[in-house]
């Protein structure tokens, strides 16, 4: 019964998924993202930084699949929701600095809201962090992503007035519409936008100079294109927050684990509130960042393909799965 249900089982996922763990595991990261094209990626990158070598840069495919120009390892991408370490990391600092506090809530900060999200007096700033909030996720709206929003009014337009999907603090839903609250938050406190005090506190004392928060700061000619399968154009002009090379996002997430871009008793505040990963998902743009402790490297993956049934975005695990594997090796 259990080789028949294992055998049933396997009917059902993608015969790509299974190829593609099962092939045997290539001599060199170059290799497997060029296997990783022959999938169906239009386009990916890799950065490694292992300790006590040098940083390393990887790219296949396509930067540009019409033009005909290839992968850069130095292209800007859209991040997407790895942007939300460096959302955490802002509010971290401003707790820090005693600017917010974790135990205020939506009420305490966006009075207005009071009445229009449900709980609004009980749902804390450290709940929207962990995603403990119940709050409805504006990106789940029908149809978003076929015509997304361009502002905070019109996101948050999608889920006033709807009813909480869990009490505060009792489940755990990933909500997008908890960090546009909080980066709302932030702009009000600080008088400015957040990306602001972002680059003053994580960017620049970084020496990271291609990180931007949105489209409107880069040459788009230096973003790598992005495709979503079904779709027939480009992505690239789609505006969806912040953008950064492989390298700085690297950078980042090396500070963020070693705690060198905190000040003394902030590591101790974000160590309790988020994790130290995060992945990203927008259309045309897919995109990995991960401290690796046991060999000591941190690494970037960014895959340029997206479909709407996520196929893609587990294949992409199967594929940064095997690049660990790849760095194992003696």
């Amino acid at each position: 019964m259990l080789i028949v249900g294992s055998i049933a089982s396997l009917y059902f996922v993608p015969w790509l998924l299974v190829k593609a763990w099962i092939l045997p595991l290539p001599d060199t990261i170059q290799e497997q993202l060029d296997e990783a094209i022959r999938h169906g990626f239009d386009g990916m990158i890799v950065y490694v930084d292992q300790a006590d070598k040098p940083p390393k840069y990887f790219a296949s495919g396509w930067h540009n699949r019409a033009s005909k120009i290839p992968a850069k390892p130095q292209a800007l991408f859209k991040i997407a929701s790895i942007s939300k370490l460096y959302d955490a990391v802002a509010v971290t600092k401003l707790v820090h600095d005693k600017r917010l506090s974790l135990d205020k809530t939506i009420a305490d900060y966006l009075p207005e809201l009071t009445e229009r999200i449900e709980n609004a007096e009980k749902i804390t700033l450290r709940l929207m962090i962990q995603h403990r909030s119940g709050i409805p996720n504006f990106t789940d709206a029908p149809g978003f992503w076929a015509d997304p929003t361009a502002t905070y009014e019109e996101s948050l337009s999608l889920i006033l007035d709807k009813p909480a999907n869990f009490d505060p603090g009792e489940d755990y839903e990933y909500c997008n519409t908890n960090y546009l609250l909080l980066n709302k938050i932030m702009d009000d406190v600080l008088g400015y936008p957040n990306f602001q005090f972002i680059q003053e506190e994580v960017l620049t004392p970084l020496n990271l100079k291609n990180t931007f928060s949105s489209l409107k700061e880069v040459n788009l000619e230096d973003v790598m294109s992005g495709y979503h399968v079904g779709h027939p154009f480009d992505l690239k002009a789609d505006e969806h927050g912040m953008l950064a090379t492989a390298e700085d996002v690297g950078t980042f997430l090396r500070a963020l684990n070693d705690g060198s871009l905190f000040k003394s008793g902030e590591q101790e505040i974000y160590a309790s509130i988020y994790k130290y990963e995060h992945g990203g998902w927008v259309p045309g743009y897919q995109s990995f960042a991960k401290y690796h402790k046991e060999i000591d490297a941190v690494i970037i993956e960014f895959y340029s393909t997206t479909d709407a049934k996520l196929y893609n975005w587990n294949l992409s695990e199967i594929i940064n799965n095997r690049i660990v594997k790849i760095l194992k090796r003696p």
